[in-house]
């Protein structure tokens, strides 16, 4: 069921970065139309955050906005979690093209998003950098940290489902999905390692691969809504209704918190 308001609710997409002369001859931000057509179809307005780190200007737009989306993108920075990489898993990880700015900007996100109690949805790289923000740590590249892990860059096939998911009986992805199984994509090469104190791991790949996270029971006063997700549903949601119900689900909670607060 779509969201029905007569204001809808405005939802804080933290973008992806583009150097210099990728797209411009400026740098420049980046955001796919998957994830503004499946937050409008559900009944959000999608807003874009600007590229800085200044917490006076990303506070005031969490405070304008009903929800917050954490989007994909390159990889977080190691320094952020681990003391040392091994270099040759160190040449495997290929930071924002910024210089790491983006990750600084969405641990200010995160820390405000929490301090003005806010809904969140994060996706792949936002699933990653929402549990690192909050303590939790990652792999840095499955393939030598998990060998025996499944081929989760399926870059190839980024909007087919390329495997299955188990979801804990009850969770909220579990709800929203109807059962507790979900095909997703897969178009990473890192993942959740150590799982952050707030959090609670509530869908599993069958190598183990942390694919979603939800508030635990005793954390859910600290935020009114919070699904974390390792795959991609706004390309999915144009031939999966489990997808797009994430949007729908997100929304809803996005409308909920600003009734909430008029």
């Amino acid at each position: 069921m779509r969201a029905k308001m007569m204001r809808p609710p405005l939802i804080l997409i933290s973008p992806d970065f583009e150097a210099k002369g990728r797209e411009h001859a400026d740098e420049s931000i980046s955001l796919s139309n998957r994830y503004q057509e499946a937050l409008l179809l559900a009944g959000g307005l999608p807003m874009a955050m600007p590229a800085t780190t200044a917490r006076g200007a990303i506070s005031e737009c969490v405070r304008r906005c009903e929800g917050v989306l954490l989007t994909g993108g390159d990889d977080v920075e190691p320094r952020l979690y681990a003391d040392k990489l091994p270099r040759p898993l160190r040449r495997e990880v290929a930071i924002t093209p910024d210089g790491g700015q983006r990750d600084l900007r969405e641990l200010v996100l995160i820390d405000e998003v929490f301090r003005q109690r806010k809904p969140v949805l994060a996706i792949c790289r936002g699933h990653q950098v929402l549990n690192v923000g909050l303590g939790g740590t990652l792999f840095a590249h499955i393939p030598f940290q998990k060998p025996r892990a499944l081929n989760h860059r399926r870059s190839d096939r980024r909007s087919e489902i390329v495997h299955e998911v188990r979801l804990t009986l009850g969770s909220l992805l579990s709800k929203i999905a109807g059962g507790q199984s979900l095909g997703v994509n897969s178009t990473h090469h890192q993942a959740v390692a150590r799982v952050a104190a707030p959090l609670a791991v509530t869908a599993v790949s069958s190598d183990g691969v942390i694919e979603g996270l939800e508030l635990k029971p005793a954390a859910a006063p600290l935020l009114p809504w919070l699904l974390s997700v390792q795959f991609h549903p706004e390309r999915l949601v144009d031939r999966y209704p489990a997808h797009q119900a994430i949007f729908d689900a997100f929304i809803r909670a996005c409308l909920r918190t600003g009734t909430k607060q008029l």
